[in-house]
């Protein structure tokens, strides 16, 4: 009997619409709540029985995002890749970051959903020596039906779409329209009274999830920023491995090294670019791939090297909001 079940259970799920779920931000530092939002999130759609959840992918923003304490983009991407380690479905994308600037939201989510879509549709041969982002979901060739990419968020970035001058009404249609959202709520907020208010958010709203988070974390970046440059301790609120490339960077105008007198653990994280993925991306899918670095971080007990290498592509931007955009001086990492 339970061998049926199980079977049923699996011939439900083939038949189930796919998702993935991408979160965009600066993440400086990225804290465990960012990735507690996709656990959530596909908890939710594995208990509903109303999506199959394929991935999970985790974009930050470009450097010339005016946002204070917004650190290196591949900084923060080596930081994603160090929490994200212990993570068998949600991964980082560098594509952002590699861009000659900044870029719209809705350009971000659209270059990911189709990126996916074509590696479904194209025949296997079609990349080169098997390489491809680092991002991609595995197991999208299980099925040949799309892959539908939401915005995965929090109340806050719903709310924002009121703020006169940060969105356009066409990318937000188009966002909530075309993609969706999956918005992450703490227990007493009322994001419903949001939506009823917005006529734009009321005519998609059935494309909107809202899901409760009854498990709140109240620690946020610009918290453990404000700790680091005292001085004080982040040990419990961000995962060891990141503490430790943060004082071994010297990010965020941290005061101390090795507050815990505990030696670095032995690393080996390869970060931002490859060459042969982008290869790849670009016989999959046309992109606008921007100057990007290539990164490796190797850490050591006896300290932490760094080799970077520039990857120039041709680019391409798009503008959002003035408000969000500054000029980018070279970072020396």
């Amino acid at each position: 009997m339970s061998t049926l079940i199980e079977d049923e259970q699996m011939n439900n799920q083939r038949l189930l619409p796919r998702i993935a779920l991408i979160a965009c931000g600066s993440f400086s530092p990225p804290t465990p709540m960012h990735f507690r939002m996709f656990e959530i999130a596909r908890d939710y759609f594995t208990t509903q029985r109303t999506h199959l959840v394929v991935g999970g992918i985790v974009s930050p923003t470009h450097d010339s995002y005016q946002k204070k304490g917004l650190v290196a983009g591949t900084h923060r991407f080596a930081m994603l890749k160090l929490a994200l380690q212990s993570s068998t479905w949600i991964r980082a994308s560098n594509w952002e970051i590699e861009q000659s600037e900044w870029s719209r939201t809705l350009s971000v989510l659209q270059y990911h959903q189709n990126y996916m879509n074509n590696y479904v549709n194209s025949p296997p041969d079609n990349e080169i020596n098997g390489a491809l982002p680092g991002w991609l979901p595995p197991s999208l060739r299980e099925r040949q039906d799309g892959v539908q990419l939401k915005l995965l968020c929090g109340a806050d970035l719903l709310e924002s779409f009121a703020v006169p001058g940060l969105w356009a009404d066409k990318d937000i249609e188009d966002i909530v329209g075309n993609h969706g959202l999956v918005v992450i709520t703490r227990y007493g907020a009322n994001p419903e009274k949001f939506i009823f208010e917005s006529d734009l958010l009321t005519k998609y709203q059935k494309n909107i999830t809202l899901i409760t988070n009854w498990v709140p974390n109240e620690v946020s970046s610009t918290m453990i920023r404000r700790l680091i440059s005292r001085g004080q301790s982040v040990k419990y609120l961000l995962d060891d491995r990141i503490i430790d490339y943060i004082q071994m960077q010297g990010l965020f105008n941290c005061k101390t090294f090795n507050i815990d007198n505990r030696k670095p653990p032995s690393l080996n994280v390869f970060c931002c670019g490859d060459s042969e993925a982008n290869a790849a991306a670009k016989k999959l899918l046309p992109s606008r791939n921007g100057p990007g670095q290539v990164v490796q971080v190797i850490t050591t007990e006896s300290g932490t090297k760094i080799s970077t290498e520039v990857v120039d592509h041709t680019s391409g931007g798009n503008d959002e909001s003035v408000a969000k955009k500054k000029k980018t001086a070279p970072v020396n990492v």
